[in-house]
């Protein structure tokens, strides 16, 4: 068996927040669980069609990401597995579910379903249905950023953008190009890769020669960072970082966030080729209840505080549902708009 790569996490000495910082991380990792959740439960009452890849187990790295920027202003590309990435950038949970629900009000007007999540507004550019696809957009997105600043003289230019995608994906064409093309232009972009041990049916450690996929920042003289992706201030206090040294002209980061999916590649995935014992180890090391047991042992929130955000976010899924069943299907004559970009 090949041994488990499982970091530390950062130690209440070395990370500090204040009880507000504390319930909000809290509260958006809440949200993406209990979403996902609902989509579960939505998909198997068949409220929801083709494949749904839920992202349970792995909140603690779109919060910890995210949430370090600045909502509405940098950029974040997604990958198919998409619905909580979009949730911490700020999409209401009533237009993702909409959205999975195939309708009007969805934030991609009903043309996307799950792998293809949008928001102008939000800044996020999109869920990609292919392994890789994103990076390549990322990257343009980072590079009109800094045309915008450096050739147009444009000094609002400051955006960061964060690419997020998966273990998988660090095997592909466009990582190494994108990479190589960032480190070269200094671009200001975070890549997150969100490794989750499995590219759908293929473990890790047996797709790839260097399966420490951070190092690889090496080759092109850019900062790598490996960090406990289970463990939402980690993840943070790494995102801090790279975003710092983005907005101020140093460049990328390549962040390797160690996580674990808790469901299968998608719905449809039964989900019988990972071991036991395997999922009860990263199970055990759940991002939510390690962060809760946090927030309590260092006096930032009680049981009772932690009990009414779980309340609070119940409502907005519920509402999200219920807005979801009752918006109305696009409408047949609008089946070639939204094709290419409409003025304003």
């Amino acid at each position: 068996m090949v041994q488990e790569r499982i970091l530390p996490g950062f130690q209440a000495a070395q990370v500090q927040i204040t009880k507000a910082e504390g319930l909000c991380l809290y509260e958006d990792m809440v949200l993406g669980r209990f979403f996902e959740d609902k989509c579960a439960e939505m998909y198997y009452l068949g409220k929801m069609f083709g494949f749904v890849h839920l992202y349970n187990g792995q909140e603690a790295v779109s919060t910890g990401v995210i949430q370090a920027m600045r909502p509405g202003e940098d950029y974040v590309c997604s990958t198919y597995r998409d619905h909580v990435h979009a949730l911490s950038a700020g999409v209401p949970a009533k237009e993702v579910m909409a959205e999975l629900f195939g309708k009007a009000t969805g934030c991609s007007k009903g043309r996307g379903g799950s792998m293809h999540m949008f928001s102008a507004e939000h800044r996020l550019l999109g869920g990609y249905a292919f392994v890789a696809e994103g990076i390549p957009v990322a990257t343009g997105a980072a590079f009109q950023t800094k045309y915008r600043r450096e050739a147009l003289g444009d000094e609002t230019a400051d955006q960061v953008t964060a690419c997020f995608f998966g273990d998988g994906a660090a095997n592909n064409g466009q990582f190494f190009e994108c990479l190589n093309m960032a480190a070269l232009w200094k671009l200001p972009i975070i890549y997150v890769v969100e490794n989750n041990k499995w590219a759908i049916g293929m473990a890790h450690e047996r797709a790839t020669s260097q399966p420490e996929i951070y190092k690889k920042a090496s080759v092109f003289g850019m900062a790598g960072v490996e960090v406990d992706g289970m463990d939402v201030l980690a993840v943070r206090a790494a995102a801090t970082e790279a975003v710092e040294r983005a907005r101020s002209g140093e460049g990328p980061t390549l962040i390797e966030a160690l996580t674990y999916r808790f469901r299968g590649h998608s719905l449809a995935d039964p989900d019988t080729l990972r071991a036991k014992a395997e999922k009860e180890l990263w199970f055990a090391r759940d991002p939510i209840k390690k962060f809760a047991a946090y927030l309590i042992e260092q006096n930032l929130a009680d049981q009772e505080e932690l009990k009414a955000i779980e309340r609070k976010i119940q409502a907005v899924i519920d509402e999200a549902v219920k807005v979801a069943e009752s918006s109305p299907e696009p409408d047949p004559s609008e089946l070639h708009r939204f094709v290419f970009a409409e003025d304003e």
